[in-house]
């Protein structure tokens, strides 16, 4: 066990002074997150990641992650520090960390995500901060010009395309909702029967369809799988406006992440290379609103 980690334990009243705890790493992006082991009972400990304080706001992740866990859909929280979040959670032992690949494979699991994220959605949750995705494009971007960063030819020329996209959604405003906003694949835990929802650094009150256009791009999500999701969570049958909103958001959530993975490309973050990453969803989001489909999925947002 190394000293950081020592360190974090020695914060928590449930673990601290105790020896014998075993300490297994997980993966994380940004943050550093383990596995303790306590005799039979199991934590997950968060430690944040150094820089991480530049774009999240540790105070209002723990309101929103507390909420997540009193609606049913996230891990319970045991201890959690709001001056730098510092998090112990209940481990969920009985879940498989979701992948796309294991989207792929497990059956029923978009819809079994979809019914989770439903129910997060109508919990009636308040959550604090609220996400404005063009507003987040013009922080991010500020960030970056701040720390020199270099940006993918054509990046401000992409955003001012995207202007027809910002109209439509501010004349058709989604009902807001509690929103993960930031739902990566391993940001979901699946028994087979039930899907966990973990992870609230980005999350807010937001239109909910953003939640389900992230994660079928997150997913690699076939049109089949999109489908499959959006049943789920209409109860059978999504409407053309309903589907273009997800679609759109595909698009919307590759133009964000993108700037995020600059962010971390310029901190020196040496979790994977995030230079390919920003490019890879860069280019993904100019081929989406470069198709005759999101022309089409646009129009049915405007009616």
């Amino acid at each position: 066990m190394d000293d950081l980690v020592k360190s974090a334990l020695q914060r928590i009243p449930q673990l601290a002074g105790k020896d014998n705890l075993r300490v297994n790493r997980l993966g994380g992006l940004t943050n550093l997150v383990f596995h303790i082991e306590d005799g039979d009972e199991s934590y997950l400990l968060r430690i944040p990641g150094e820089g991480t304080e530049d774009f999240i706001d540790r105070s209002v992740e723990i309101h929103n992650a507390q909420l997540a866990a009193d609606a049913g859909v996230s891990a319970k929280i045991l201890f959690a520090d709001k001056s730098d979040g510092l998090m112990l959670a209940e481990y969920l032992s009985d879940a498989v960390t979701m992948s796309p690949d294991l989207f792929s494979l497990r059956e029923n699991s978009p819809a079994r995500a979809a019914i989770a994220l439903k129910k997060l959605h109508t919990s009636g949750a308040q959550f604090q901060f609220r996400f404005e995705l063009f507003a987040m494009i013009d922080d991010y971007l500020g960030i970056l010009t701040k720390l020199g960063a270099e940006l993918p030819e054509g990046y401000h020329e992409v955003v001012k395309a995207a202007g027809p996209v910002r109209e439509a959604l501010d004349a058709n405003p989604g009902e807001l909702a509690p929103c993960h906003c930031d739902p990566l694949c391993e940001n979901f835990l699946d028994t087979g029967e039930t899907m966990w929802i973990v992870d609230w650094e980005y999350s807010g009150m937001n239109d909910p369809l953003w939640d389900l256009g992230d994660l079928s791009v997150e997913a690699g999500f076939n049109d089949a799988q999109d489908r499959e999701m959006m049943e789920a969570y209409c109860n059978g049958h999504a409407s053309e406006a309903e589907y273009g909103r997800m679609v759109i958001y595909k698009a919307m959530c590759d133009l964000l992440w993108t700037l995020w993975g600059l962010i971390q490309h310029a901190n020196k973050n040496p979790a994977e290379d995030f230079w390919a990453y920003s490019i890879g969803r860069f280019e993904r989001c100019k081929t989406l609103m470069g198709s005759d489909a999101f022309k089409r999925h646009l129009a049915a947002i405007n009616g």
